[in-house]
This record gives structure tokens, C-alpha cells and sequence, in this order.
């Protein structure tokens, strides 16, 4: 049975991912030395300056240190404001350039970046883990990879954990294809939650409800009906704090101009693992339209 997934693709993926990882490593680090180039002729321009001031600078620097005595200051005060100044030219000098970069720009360039690439980029260094972890870059992550539709959301923990648990959920409802090509009803045991309240209704209109019952209607379906090639697409997912559900489209066999199953799954949190507590399915039929009979599958 061939399942399509949101995550699916061919080899080529990672060697795209390093490629594009690549390039944006190269223009950081051309990008740093342009800088550093640039600040070090502005220090060697204020060490010639010092250097043609001799002892007339000192001795402005000591009229200066007067004056900040007979003004209330201190010398020692003054000195401890000279050395400030120092210490944060030499962060400026010192920094990368993804510290240096307006935040728009930073995340319109992290924005060509996949799930891997991101997270091996914040593996490189501290500059680079805290570019990779900017909030709007795993937003506009979230919103390439799953949907637009949840744009005016804030999530409680950031987008990077809603997008970790928007990844878990999309996986665990693709093993539940897996699950039904695979034709393995144990597998499908531990996917449900063991509990009265859940429940399913397969494509053919039948209605079951607690584990038992649930998993009898799959152990019927697993044994008895045809093999089902499903082609999922138009994938939708929502996560809060405890449950979850996926919306998605299923077409039965391998053309797309046969009628789509609509589906419902939805999970529950249960000790850190998700569960499925209620499966719906049904046929989309335009107008006036007869289906065939529906797989149970479904």
C-alpha cells in the first residue's frame, strides 16, 4: 500500500538540506570577515591618531580627568566609563554577523531552511543556536510545512515546541495508514487508547464505540476486506494541551478523479504518548451522486 506523506520525499532531500545549510554557513562567515576587514581600518585609523597626539593627548585625557574631579566626578569613575566603552566596542568587533543582522532579514534568510537543516544550523555554535531558535523563524517553518490557517495563534511554549508537536501528531496519524497497509491489528491495539469513551465510525456508515468494540470492527476490516491503496493529501492538524485532531482527504486507489474519503482522527496525551480516541470516515459525494459501497477500511 503506498501512503503519501507531508514528509515523504527521496534521497535527494538531506543532500538539498546540507546544500542550503551550506550556503547560508558560506555568506555567514564572508559576511563576518567583510565586517571585521571594515572595523579593523577604523582601528588602525584610531591607533595613527593616537600615535600623532603624543603628549598632547595625555595631556588632554589629564584636563579631562580634572575637569571630572572638579565636576563631582572621579577618576577612578571615568576610568571605569573608558573601559565600558572598550570592552563593548571589542563585542561589537567580535560579533557574528546573525547577531549584527536586522531580525526581518534573519528570518526571510532561515526561511529556506527545512526541519534538518534548522536544527543542524543550531548545532554550530551559540550565534547560530540563537538565530535558529528565533521564534518567528520556526513560524514561518510551521507555516511551510503543515498550514496558513492557524496564523493569529500564539502558542503557550513558542512555535518551535508547537511545531515539534504538530510534527509528532501529522507522524502518528501517517502510522495509522502504516497500521492499515501493514494489515497489523496488534500494531492498531496500541495506537487506540484503552478506554469506553472511544470511538469509530468507518466509510461504510458503521458505529462503534469503547476499545473492544473498536477493535473488533478493525479486526474485521484488517481480515476480511481487499487491500486499499490510500493517497492522503490536504493534511490539517490542530494541537492543544492534552488532545489533538487531523483532517486530511483519502483517496482510494491511485487516481484522484474517484470520490475522497473525508477523515477525522483525533488523540489524546496520555503519560507523554498520543492516542487515538475517535476515527471518522465517510464518503464526499457531489450532488445527486451514488457511491459504490465503501471499504470498512476507511
Amino acid at each position: 500500500m503506498e501512503i503519501s506523506s507531508t514528509f515523504s520525499g527521496n534521497g535527494d532531500i538531506p543532500f538539498v538540506s546540507f546544500f542550503l545549510a551550506l550556503i547560508v554557513t558560506v555568506f555567514c562567515c564572508f559576511f563576518s570577515l567583510f565586517f571585521r576587514l571594515f572595523k579593523f581600518q577604523q582601528t588602525d585609523k584610531i591607533r595613527s591618531c593616537n600615535c600623532a597626539c603624543g603628549s598632547n593627548c595625555d595631556g588632554s585625557m589629564a584636563v579631562t580627568a580634572t575637569a571630572r574631579v572638579m565636576n563631582g566626578g572621579s577618576g577612578g569613575a571615568g576610568g571605569g566609563q573608558v573601559a565600558v566603552v572598550e570592552r563593548e566596542r571589542q563585542q561589537v568587533i567580535g560579533a557574528s554577523m546573525m547577531e549584527q543582522l536586522v531580525p526581518e532579514i534573519t528570518t526571510h534568510a532561515l526561511s529556506y531552511l527545512d526541519y534538518p537543516s534548522l536544527c543542524r544550523l543550531s548545532m554550530t555554535n551559540s550565534s547560530m543556536r540563537r538565530a535558529a531558535n528565533d521564534d518567528n523563524a520556526w513560524k514561518a517553518l510551521y507555516h511551510k510545512d503543515f498550514t496558513m490557517e492557524q496564523d493569529s495563534i500564539t502558542p503557550a511554549n513558542g512555535w518551535k515546541a508547537y511545531y515539534a508537536a504538530t510534527r509528532a501528531i501529522v507522524n502518528i496519524n501517517q502510522h495509522f495508514f502504516d497500521i492499515i497497509r501493514d494489515r497489523s491489528l496488534p500494531e492498531m491495539g496500541r495506537l487506540w487508547l484503552n478506554a469506553d469513551y472511544v470511538k469509530c465510525i468507518h466509510a461504510s456508515g458503521e458505529f462503534f464505540t469503547g476499545y473492544s468494540g473498536v477493535l473488533g470492527s478493525w479486526q474485521l476490516a484488517l481480515n476480511w476486506e481487499p487491500a486499499v491503496n490510500f493517497q492522503v493529501r490536504d493534511v490539517r492538524s490542530r494541537v492543544l494541551p492534552g488532545v489533538a485532531w487531523v483532517t486530511m482527504k483519502a483517496y482510494v486507489g491511485m487516481e484522484h478523479n474517484t470520490h475522497p474519503m473525508s477523515m477525522t482522527n483525533v488523540f489524546e496525551l496520555h503519560n507523554g504518548q498520543w492516542f487515538m480516541v475517535h476515527h471518522h470516515s465517510s464518503v464526499m459525494l457531489a450532488d445527486g451522486e451514488v457511491a459504490d459501497q465503501p471499504p470498512m477500511l476507511g
